[in-house]
């Protein structure tokens, strides 16, 4: 993981929005979260991270067959493939690279595709997942429809992947996307429909909105949480276990009503999973933060079995079952 030193108060929050601090901190659950410092670029975050995973695994970056960032597409310069640039920071010349999108549930996605990737080329071994996420750029804190939004926070974080090693074995993965909400939840201003203009950052076009925010609330409530628990269980079907399987749930930061529903449809105990209260939502890169906070915690142990969980914008949701420790 990098995480920013710069962070923003629960109180500074409601104080922008004026929303009672009890209801950010409490009800939306953010206490604090970080926030980009000068120098905390997305991609480069991905690269602190991909270069602090690379020394945890005492794994040499010329021997990185391939590498797929998984930050997100607002980054350092727009048109730009980030996946080459962290291959050259970190050295890995033997590597190739690319890019992947899927909003907050980039890293699950990866972790499918690199698997895929893996088990069908016989000459990629090692691949590293690495990115970086500072969406918070986004939010407009006195427009009430992007609310659910106030926790969007800043980091980066990476995962290695080798072929052959007998620890932490990554089992099946589950996705479902729905397009009916595709373009609920939308940055006006920058893209080919309205380009950026004078008229456009005076109307503040250029900040995340929700274009039909009653529409979009009652259509996501009828899904959202029935197909966020879909993917658990898929993913753990797929992976020949159950929800009673589950020893720790690696989950994004959202409201706090939602995560402890979460934890009560699974069965699982609060001490179960970590709730990112003081760190806000950074994207794809919670799932990571949350393991690596858990191994800290001493919440994840030899044998047990992990499952990451992701919602995005799009609306996307997945999941991925890991065995954690040594392969018997």
């Amino acid at each position: 993981m990098y995480v920013p030193k710069e962070r923003m108060k629960g109180s500074e929050i409601a104080s922008l929005s004026g929303l009672p601090i009890h209801v950010v901190t409490d009800k939306m659950g953010i206490q604090e979260k970080t926030i980009p410092g000068p120098n905390d670029h997305t991609c480069q975050m991905g690269i602190e991270a991909s270069r602090e995973a690379l020394k945890k695994a005492n794994i040499n970056p010329e021997d990185i067959d391939l590498i797929i960032y998984i930050g997100e597409e607002h980054k350092e310069y727009p048109l730009w493939t980030a996946g080459i640039k962290l291959q050259q920071e970190i050295g890995a010349v033997n590597a190739w690279a690319f890019d992947v999108a899927l909003r907050c549930g980039t890293t699950v996605m990866a972790l499918k595709v690199a698997k895929a990737m893996m088990t069908s080329d016989e000459s990629i071994r090692t691949v590293l997942l690495a990115g970086g996420y500072r969406n918070v750029d986004f939010i407009d804190y006195g427009n009430p429809r992007t609310r659910f939004m106030y926790n969007l926070s800043a980091g980066g974080g990476a995962i290695i992947l080798q072929k052959g090693y007998e620890e932490n074995e990554l089992l099946e993965t589950a996705l479902m996307t729905d397009g009916s909400f595709s373009e609920d939840v939308v940055v006006v201003a920058g893209g080919t429909k309205h380009p950026v203009t004078e008229e456009a950052l005076e109307k503040r076009l250029n900040y995340l909105d929700v274009l039909d925010p009653e529409g979009m609330k009652q259509r996501l409530e009828a899904k959202s949480m029935a197909n966020f628990l879909q993917v658990i269980r898929d993913s753990l079907g797929k992976s020949g276990l159950s929800e009673a399987d589950i020893d720790y749930l690696a989950i994004l930061h959202m409201k706090r009503s939602a995560h402890d529903y979460v934890l009560n449809e699974l069965k699982l105990r609060d001490d179960q999973s970590i709730y990112l209260e003081n760190y806000g939502h950074m994207g794809q890169i919670d799932q990571i933060l949350s393991i690596e906070l858990a191994l800290e915690q001493g919440k994840i142990k030899e044998g047990d079995v992990v499952v990451l969980v992701s919602a995005g914008i799009g609306y996307a949701w997945g999941a991925t079952t890991i065995r954690w420790g040594k392969q018997h």
